[in-house]
């Protein structure tokens, strides 16, 4: 079965919908975002949260004691490293490590290498000029398929939508999918119809 994230969480309403639509885990970004979420607010929305739903924490190359007071406070089970944090700092997160990687050609497979053994699992996200992420642009997914051969669990982001995700996990078969600006009536607010066709897309399929 392929995992599902949501990512971009601000708000209660949109975590509990997506939770009642069968989303194993919610995403806060605390870097600069239009989806950006104060440690405070995420805090108040995870505490609220049913047991058993994991809670990511995405960072672009913050300062590890930054990283671990957010951690501490939110209670976050993992952390997303989106920037150009190095093999050394992710693996001093270790087990709750994630590392990003956007893909611009096969190169990034290179890069990865460098991770194995630091990180408890691969996002392979779509790739923009001067940003980090929520691009909404789909890669060669081709590209994530040679990094399963890698084995690091992938989890595939960029550009999903109800519209391609049948495509998407018949290509790749991924352990796991990031979905964030395919499911939103806008930043920051998600919608529960595209939700809703999203999962029952990728549940059918399998």
């Amino acid at each position: 079965m392929v995992r599902v994230k949501v990512c971009g969480i601000t708000r209660y309403e949109d975590a509990e919908m997506a939770v009642q639509l069968g989303v194993d885990a919610l995403g806060f970004i605390f870097a600069a975002s239009p989806r950006q979420i104060r440690p405070k607010r995420a805090r108040e929305i995870i505490r609220a949260l049913p047991p058993f739903v994991k809670t990511v924490g995405v960072f672009v190359d913050e300062r590890p004691h930054v990283i671990r007071e957010i951690t501490k406070l939110c209670a976050l089970d993992l952390i997303q490293f989106h920037g150009d944090e190095p093999p050394e700092v992710c693996g001093d997160f270790m087990p709750r490590a994630i590392k990003a990687f956007r893909v611009r050609d096969r190169s990034v497979l290179g890069s990865i290498r460098k991770y194995k053994g630091r990180i408890r699992a691969v996002l392979f996200d779509g790739y923009e000029e001067g940003r980090n992420g929520g691009t909404g642009k789909i890669f060669n997914w081709d590209i994530a398929v040679m990094g399963k051969g890698l084995n690091v669990p992938i989890i595939l982001s960029g550009g999903l939508t109800p519209a391609n995700i049948e495509c998407a996990i018949s290509r790749v078969r991924p352990f796991a999918v990031d979905v964030n600006s395919g499911i939103e009536e806008r930043p920051g607010k998600k919608d529960a119809l595209l939700i809703k066709a999203f999962m029952k897309k990728l549940r059918d399929h399998e």
